[in-house]
């Protein structure tokens, strides 16, 4: 995968339809699609960044109004995706990083910027789906990377006036382990 592109809309109907453009407008691979809540929708493709540009701008126009957030990322970080999945391979906590953001297109720019930043491991990127439309990152390392990742991948949801927290926990119980991982 080159690039990873994805829209969130504040409507099903209309994320659907905007959907559906950019899949006729670019040569891209739809990964997800579907509602989260409050209500909204998303949709994130992968392919060659020019394919996914051209789907996501399709996407946005069709969209209209109701795009709420997006993203292009051309070679995001490998250990986003499985984060995005649930499938991670974290055991055990070291220091715990969690960045919340209002959008799911921000916490995924976030967990590729905070991966980028410092030797850590992701651990689950929750996409708005059960959390009221917020979307969180949880990642794990020493108390300094993950201190530095967490700096660097909340800056752009704080840019966007898309962050709600930014915590940094330098050792956590054992208990909170198993809800964690």
């Amino acid at each position: 995968m080159e690039a990873l592109g994805l829209l969130e809309f504040v409507s099903i109907a209309k994320g659907i339809e905007a959907t559906d453009s950019a899949l006729k407008a670019g040569r891209v691979e739809l990964l997800l699609a579907r509602p989260i809540c409050p209500g909204k929708y998303i949709a994130v493709f992968s392919g060659e960044v020019a394919a996914v540009r051209t789907a996501i701008e399709a996407g946005k126009r069709t969209g209209e109004d109701t795009v709420i957030d997006e993203l292009i990322i051309p070679n995001i970080h490998p250990s986003v995706l499985p984060a995005v999945s649930g499938i991670s391979t974290v055991e055990r906590l070291e220091a715990l990083g969690i960045i919340e953001t209002f959008s799911c297109a921000s916490c995924v720019e976030a967990a590729d910027a905070a991966a980028k930043a410092a030797e850590v491991k992701l651990i689950e990127v929750r996409l708005g789906l059960g959390i009221g439309g917020k979307s969180f990152v949880t990642l794990t390392g020493d108390v300094a990377a993950v201190r530095s990742s967490v700096d660097a991948g909340s800056g752009i949801p704080e840019e966007k006036g898309l962050l709600v927290r930014k915590v940094v926990i330098p050792s956590p119980r054992e208990e909170l382990t198993q809800f964690i991982v």
